[in-house]
């Protein structure tokens, strides 16, 4: 009743006829239910038309749009076709209210009144494009129906309202679910977009801040290396903030990168030094109370040098410095034997530790050191000689190279200084090769006599016997074995120490050795030399021990009376005192030892055992202080040659004059052993030690003599024999070749004819090369033995390899070093090579893989001129 009501109440609202406009809207009504029925049966003819205009409204239909927005549409329509008036959506809506009916005329002007007309309708808007409308912003919706028809509509039955009420009831549910269907997919798609641009947004946000801290980063870092960076001298930056140094090549190559002043607290500031701290030509920096610095530059023969002092002002502070050492900053090479000997030094690893010599086995560095480091870039580092040095590779998982200055109670005992100074130099150029040369000692020749020079070419040419003798029968009959084998020449008979009673008598053992001196004479007539060997110990049973305790001759204890002996131990030697060098009684007393021998027994030469320094007293006192340990054996070698002629020295810390020859140490015989020879050789030679006895061949093994066989009892247990062979075939490009053990002693002919074929070798073609680069050598203080880098320094690969030599600059060995090996990887240099083996002629600048070497053979090869062609 109320819808009829209603109706009642517009129907004054419709202008024109009453019963026109009513009938109107009954015949709406009627067609919307006839229309229905023929949806649900298909008999329709105009139902695609009606399809296609729903799709257009249902497409534009959403949740969130208001409800009157088709009219919207349809008036957009009607533009289209050249009208403004509205037609009926009554045959496309099922959400048409109760009273729903439309207004205005049709595109011809006729009402819509009949069937015929609302077809005629219906094609007309089938024509009409169902496009999309972008949307627009909402206005407001016109008055409903009822209002439109005002007060000229008629009343309506009461079964035809309640009818109109079903149906539109029944369109309104119809169409609430066809936009929840499809509003909701619409929804969920419009979320997804909104979703896909935050997480954009979120993107871009991260992006732009990564951005931001990579420049801040960038910013920083490049204020902190280039900006807070001074270029105090040429080629070289200082950051006195974050103390780094760098030191570039005349092309502007970093070659050097340093942290200087490792463990000055963060908060101590630095500033320039007062005046009366300052230092001529040089920049002087100082962090309060805890450390100064000194800098300074030198330019000679084409190369800069930078020295670098530190003076610690605290007892706190002990000055360290650590340098780069990752592969990017090259190859380093130096320093002496240290522990599990490696080639190139980077490669290694070693604690901090005091730079004194020792015993490899047991210590951190072996017998021959040099505080100096040469890097393939082309930079070398000289530490100077009084720095109380300890020096640390790769330790603690870096890549670092340290150095630092700290006093102890044992290596570095007499402070030079109140406190550590830490003083070194570094020079740089282009060329390694020529910066080595530049470096390296020159004019050995200064006071050589000719009969030391006619020592060096003997050494050179004719082997060394090593033997331990209990009598004279072992020295008799040894001599006697080495003139049977009929192809080695006599050479140098090297007697240990136990020719004493006890090390330290400085007297044969008249009880072992009754007739010396007519045995010596016999030697002698065969064309040998004997050399003794003699040590600074003064074991506690020698008949020595009193008189110089007496005469105060020993390192006395420090913190005792100086009356009393600092002891030690030394190989068999329990317990001994060292004599003291730096006093003015010892020499003389010493020299008069040895000249009674050499008057007596025709002695040619001494070979001088000094020990390491890690042999002398923990607590020794010396008249006169030491810089370090090593400091005593250059002090006694010094003051032994200019009395005894000497051939050769077990230790050093500087090159000893010529003819001196400095040993490597003791090797045991075994594979791994004979891998470190060459790493030690180059080692040796490259720090300034050109002249050097490789220890005997097969091994340094202990020497027990036999008690059953008096006509052999200096023979003992052989090395393995594929092991001989290996080694003496590698001695015999060395610049001495040392026995203890004889190739006659090998029950197997084929070792004898081995050592016959590379004695020829050795005589032939190695001797005249070692005669001549010796000569060379005390020129240019360039080694005898080098390295291949010396060959090619701008060839990477000549600076990595460890198990191949040259003899001078004309001749490459690759020895076997594996056990049953019978091949191995072979690299030449840039040239043209003869091939020792087969006499073929090999291209430089490559490797040779699995290079065939019988075990009878050795590869060598030999520099063709330049001019050689295939």
């Amino acid at each position: 009743m109320s819808s009829s009501r209603n109706f009642e109440e517009n129907r004054s609202n419709f202008p024109g006829k009453p019963n026109d406009n009513a009938n109107a809207v009954i015949n709406a009504v009627k067609q919307e239910n006839n229309r229905k029925t023929a949806n649900e049966t298909n008999t329709v003819k105009v139902l695609p038309e009606v399809t296609a205009l729903r799709a257009t409204n249902i497409r534009k239909t959403s949740i969130s749009m208001p409800s009157n927005l088709n009219e919207m549409d349809d008036l957009r329509i009607d533009r289209q076709n050249g009208t403004a008036s509205k037609f009926t959506r009554a045959e496309s809506e099922t959400s048409s209210s109760v009273t729903f009916s439309n207004s205005g005329s049709t595109p011809n002007g006729s009402p819509l009144g009949s069937e015929t007309e609302e077809e005629a309708n219906d094609e007309e808007l089938a024509k009409v494009p169902l496009q999309a409308p972008p949307r627009r912003k909402g206005r407001i919706v016109s008055p409903s129906v009822n209002e439109k028809m005002g007060n000229d509509t008629t009343e309506l039955s009461g079964v035809q309202s309640a009818t109109s009420t079903i149906t539109s009831v029944n369109s309104i549910s119809s169409l609430l679910k066809e936009k929840l269907q499809l509003s909701l997919p619409q929804a969920l798609r419009s979320s997804a977009r909104r979703q896909n641009a935050d997480y954009r947004l979120k993107a871009f946000v991260g992006i732009l801040f990564l951005c931001i801290v990579f420049l801040v980063g960038f910013a920083h870092i490049y204020y902190t290396q280039h900006v807070l960076q001074r270029a105090y001298f040429e080629k070289f930056r200082f950051n006195k903030n974050e103390r780094v140094m760098r030191v570039y090549s005349s092309t502007g190559a970093e070659i050097i990168a340093a942290r200087l002043g490792e463990g000055i607290p963060s908060n101590t500031g630095v500033y320039p030094c007062l005046p009366h701290h300052q230092r001529q030509d040089s920049v002087c920096l100082e962090w309060l109370q805890q450390t100064r610095l000194y800098l300074e530059h030198t330019k000679r023969e084409g190369m800069h040098c930078y020295h670098v002092t530190w003076q610690s002002l605290s007892p706190y502070y002990n000055p360290k410095d650590c340098f780069d050492w990752s592969s990017k900053r090259g190859h380093w090479y130096g320093a002496g034997q240290i522990q599990n000997m490696v080639y190139p030094l980077e490669r290694g690893r070693l604690e901090l530790s005091p730079f004194i010599t020792g015993d490899v086995r047991k210590h951190p560095f072996g017998n021959v050191l040099k505080r100096y480091f040469l890097n393939s870039k082309g930079a070398t580092i000289l530490v100077d000689p009084e720095t109380p040095l300890y020096v640390s590779i790769n330790a603690n998982r870096t890549s670092d190279f340290c150095l630092q200055a700290k006093h102890d109670a044992f290596a570095y005992i007499n402070h030079l200084t109140p406190l550590p100074q830490l003083n070194y130099t570094i020079c740089a150029t282009d060329n390694m090769k020529s910066l080595h040369s530049s470096m390296a000692e020159k004019s050995l020749w200064d006071g050589l006599k000719p009969d030391e020079l006619h020592a060096v070419h003997s050494l050179l040419s004719e082997p060394v016997w090593q033997i331990s003798p209990t009598n004279e029968a072992a020295i008799y009959n040894y001599t006697e074995d080495v003139i049977a084998l009929g192809f080695l020449r006599q050479g140098h008979v090297l007697l240990s120490e136990e020719w004493q009673p006890s090390p330290g008598d400085f007297v044969l053992d008249e009880e072992r050795f009754p007739s010396m001196e007519e045995t010596i004479n016999i030697i002698h007539r065969r064309g040998f030399r004997i050399v003794f060997t003699i040590q600074p110990f003064i074991s506690t049973e020698s008949i020595n021990f009193k008189d110089a305790v007496a005469n105060r001759l020993l390192i006395s204890e420090r913190g005792s009376d100086p009356r009393i002996p600092a002891l030690t131990r030394y190989k068999q030697i329990n317990s001994a005192g060292v004599l003291d060098i730096t006093t003015n009684k010892t020499l003389p007393w010493l020299q008069t030892k040895l000249e009674s021998l050499i008057m007596k027994y025709h002695v040619d030469s001494f070979y001088l055992d000094l020990g390491t320094a890690q042999d002398m007293p923990h607590y020794y006192k010396c008249e006169q202080p030491l810089t370090n340990p090593d400091h005593y054996k250059t002090i006694f070698t010094r003051s032994i040659l200019s009395t005894i002629p000497v051939i050769g020295v077990s230790s050093a810390i500087s090159r000893p004059r010529a003819p001196v020859f400095v040993s490597l140490p003791p090797f045991p015989s075994s594979w791994k052993a004979i891998k470190t020879v060459i790493p030690t050789v180059l080692s040796y030679g490259m720090i300034g030690y050109p002249f050097i006895m490789p220890g005997a061949v097969g091994g340094d093994v202990a020497l027990p003599m036999s008690d059953n066989n008096p006509d052999n009892d200096y023979e003992v247990d052989l090395p393995d024999k594929e092991l001989y062979i290996r080694w003496l075939q590698l001695s015999t490009f060395l610049p001495v070749i040392r026995f203890t053990h004889l190739p006659s002693k090998y029950s197997d002919e084929s070792v004898l004819e081995i050592a016959k074929r590379l004695t020829t070798l050795r005589q032939k073609t190695v001797t005249p090369l070692l005669k001549k680069y010796a000569n060379e050598t005390l020129d240019t203080g360039l080694p005898i033995i080098r390295p291949l880098w010396m060959l090619d320094p701008a060839d990477p690969a000549c600076h990595v390899v460890v198990d191949e030599f040259s003899v001078g600059e004309e001749l490459i060995v690759a020895p076997v070093l594996y056990s049953g090996s019978r091949q191995r990887e072979v690299y030449l240099p840039a040239g043209v090579w003869r091939d020792g083996i087969d006499g073929s002629l090999r291209k430089g600048s490559r490797w040779i893989h699995n290079y065939r070497v019988a075990e009878d053979k050795v590869a060598y090869f030999v520099k063709m001129p330049d001019n050689t062609r295939f």
